[in-house]
């Protein structure tokens, strides 16, 4: 199977937290992401939202556009209150060629909730799911209509952070939710990323990949640390400089017949983790390790 590999710019500029990166301009960004070996870019803060615009200046560095965060409120609206309001962003996705959208639902706080610490978080009652399961579905199934397929983010601080709420969303929603593997927030979550993958690589259409500091990890949890706190310590970096399994996860991905982006997601503060060095780092590692598992990767040209 053929991957592509991927970077978010959250790398050298983090979107909830301006002052990690914030001064840096767009530029930089992308000439770097090009510079490491990436083939394309997910959508950053500072990334203009004009497909005329944007598309010229991805093209000057050869950099696809791979996807783009939309923070969801789909267990406070209607499916067509939802769909109207995330219709531009899907716009922009389509006619820059990407294929899904990272859709995170941040219904009841998700803002809030990763300042706060892990414990709390929101959360859906029992005689929730059911009818949360419908109304995604019929989201997805709108998006998908629209030429853009959903890839749900599970992510610490929201309704869907841990494993068993990974479950419950697949287990109530149909084939048109894909999930959006990210190796880091399972960890966090307290979960178990291969088992998590196994359960569900047949529903994987998006991969985030960010490594975990083990050391920083187990603090974190036991101080019940904010999601933010723990980012500022450094508990995620890139893969392959962490203690996550990678081997045994690409393996899985490339047997379940996955084909598409992996995506480096590694939010540290940009003034301790070099962007530049860690970037290289990530595309490296991550290019090696997706050979070894049998993937196919597509370079740049």
């Amino acid at each position: 199977m053929s991957v592509r590999l991927g970077i978010n710019p959250i790398t050298w500029t983090n979107d909830d937290m301006p002052e990690l990166g914030g001064d840096t301009p767009l530029e930089t960004c992308l000439a770097e992401t090009a510079a490491a070996g990436y083939a394309g870019t997910e959508l950053g803060g500072k990334f203009p939202r004009d497909s005329a615009e944007l598309g010229p200046i991805l093209g000057q560095h050869g950099l696809a556009l791979v996807s783009g965060w939309y923070d969801g409120r789909i267990l406070e609206r209607s499916v067509a209150e939802e769909f109207d309001a995330i219709e531009p962003h899907l716009t922009l996705l389509r006619d820059l060629g990407a294929r899904h959208v990272v859709y995170a639902d941040t219904s009841r706080g998700r803002n809030g909730a990763i300042f706060e610490p892990i414990s709390q978080r929101p959360v859906l009652a029992e005689d929730e799911w059911r009818p949360y399961g419908a109304r995604i579905t019929g989201l997805a199934e709108r998006m998908a209509d629209f030429g853009v397929a959903m890839a749900f983010h599970h992510h610490m601080g929201t309704i869907i952070e841990s494993d068993a709420e990974i479950d419950r969303l697949m287990n109530v929603t149909g084939e048109a939710v894909g999930l959006l593997y990210d190796t880091g927030h399972c960890a966090f979550s307290g979960g178990d990323p291969e088992a998590l993958l196994r359960r569900h690589v047949a529903r994987v259409v998006h991969v985030h990949c960010k490594d975990v500091r083990p050391d920083i990890l187990a603090r974190a949890r036991a101080d019940d640390m904010s999601f933010m706190g723990a980012v500022l310590e450094g508990i995620f970096t890139v893969p392959g400089d962490g203690a996550i399994d990678y081997p045994t996860l690409l393996r899985i991905l490339a047997d379940g017949g996955y084909a598409g982006w992996l995506v480096v997601e590694a939010e540290q503060d940009p003034a301790k983790a070099h962007p530049l060095t860690c970037a290289t780092m990530g595309y490296r590692n991550l290019l090696g390790l997706a050979r070894d598992a049998g993937f196919h990767v597509i370079e740049r040209a």
